[in-house]
């Protein structure tokens, strides 16, 4: 959706390494943001992104207009069940709908034979490899992995809304995730244990708010009693007004699909 950050120039950099040609879409979708959420404020500056998407090597970048995505009479939209009910979904009714229709659309538009997504945003892979599964739309996903800062911090676009000291708080999410892993290497599988730690260390971090920590199945995202290498630890935190998602997986991070 543009802002464009390592993490996204990773992206593109896989792409030209891997491909004949690279498209790059920039697009900030409306319909994935619900009523209350930040689409007017959402970090906005297409001619820098140009030139970040130029230097990673792209080949085109597309980037519609509300106009061409959603015209006067637009009435039909990608809906999902189970998979998006749950972790992002629950707390964002709508949200998935929106992602899954306009990726639908992007590949519609742009029939790629592959496309790259980041690891950081799990469960937006998990649900758009089950679109391209269950639609049979000839594109493999290629899943990559999540690209930090040095403290640990996810790269996203919304970590420009933080304050000095919600940046400082917001490593939060990595710690937890580190040490759900390292009590994993010890030897607890005990999902609700490992969970427990998790929202110790969020909770100690006094500007961050947890709206769910939870250890779930890589594939169904149904939460897990005892941990696995199919197992993904998720953690999403508010801290200020900016909500920030992270994950890391117990096992070997599946990249294709």
């Amino acid at each position: 959706m543009g802002a464009l950050h390592e993490g996204h120039l990773s992206l593109m950099r896989a792409s030209v390494a891997e491909c004949d040609r690279t498209v790059v879409s920039i697009y900030v979708n409306p319909t994935q943001f619900g009523p209350s959420e930040d689409l007017s404020s959402y970090p906005r500056r297409l001619k820098a992104d140009l030139r970040m998407a130029e230097g990673a090597g792209a080949d085109l970048t597309f980037c519609p207009t509300d106009a061409v995505m959603y015209p006067p009479g637009y009435a039909t939209y990608v809906l999902q069940e189970g998979l998006t009910d749950v972790l992002e979904g629950a707390r964002r009714p709508g949200h998935f709908r929106g992602v899954l229709t306009v990726v639908c659309k992007l590949l519609n538009i742009v029939p790629a034979d592959r496309a790259y997504f980041g690891q950081k945003d799990f469960q937006q892979t998990v649900v758009i490899q089950r679109m391209v599964a269950d639609l049979r739309i000839p594109v493999v996903i290629r899943v990559m992995p999540t690209v930090r800062e040095p403290d640990g911090l996810a790269m996203s676009s919304r970590n420009e809304y933080l304050s000095k000291d919600e940046r400082n708080q917001a490593t939060c999410l990595h710690r937890a995730l580190k040490e759900a892993q390292r009590r994993y290497g010890l030897g607890e599988t005990g999902a609700a244990k490992l969970r427990r730690a998790m929202e110790g260390i969020v909770a100690d971090a006094p500007l961050a708010r947890a709206d769910y920590v939870e250890i779930v199945d890589r594939y169904t995202l149904a939460p897990v009693s005892r941990v696995t290498e199919r197992a993904v630890a998720v953690v999403a935190v508010a801290i200020g007004r900016t909500h920030l998602i992270d994950n890391m997986p117990f096992g070997p991070a599946a990249n294709e699909g």
